[in-house]
């Protein structure tokens, strides 16, 4: 398996750590008391406020941002490129990704667009990385 593939499930397993963030503070507490309710769990989700909020939306933009990863990591191995420019991207991939949930949660909008950004760049060089 190649550090590309295994951040492949790193990326997988990221929405659902943002996910865990987010209903966190509702956990063992009961529904009558805001507690996280697991019978009706999106609208739950949103009516959530602060940085429970910006985890979920966290969780959704790392669930929007998986298929082109995915794709630039399959098609860079298929192609034969580089193996070591492949999982140097990705590894890149997830390090932006981490800051950018933690950016997310902590409110910083500008320096959060910023590590989308260079997220989005790296898949982007996956895909280029096919060409070389």
């Amino acid at each position: 398996m190649t550090l590309a593939t295994v951040c492949v499930l790193i990326a997988c397993l990221l929405p659902i750590v943002c996910a865990g963030i987010a209903k966190s503070p509702g956990f063992g507490k009961p529904r009558r008391e805001g507690g996280f309710d697991n019978r009706n769990p999106r609208a739950w989700m949103a009516g959530l406020e602060g940085w429970q909020a910006r985890a979920n939306a966290a969780q959704q933009n790392s669930f929007e941002a998986l298929p082109v990863f995915i794709a630039g990591v399959v098609l860079a191995q298929q192609a034969g490129a580089d193996q070591a420019l492949v999982d140097g991207l990705a590894i890149a991939f997830i390090v932006l990704r981490a800051g950018y949930i933690a950016a997310y949660l902590r409110d910083v909008a500008t320096f959060r667009s910023l590590l989308w950004a260079a997220a989005m760049a790296c898949c982007v060089g996956l895909f280029i990385s096919t060409a070389l």
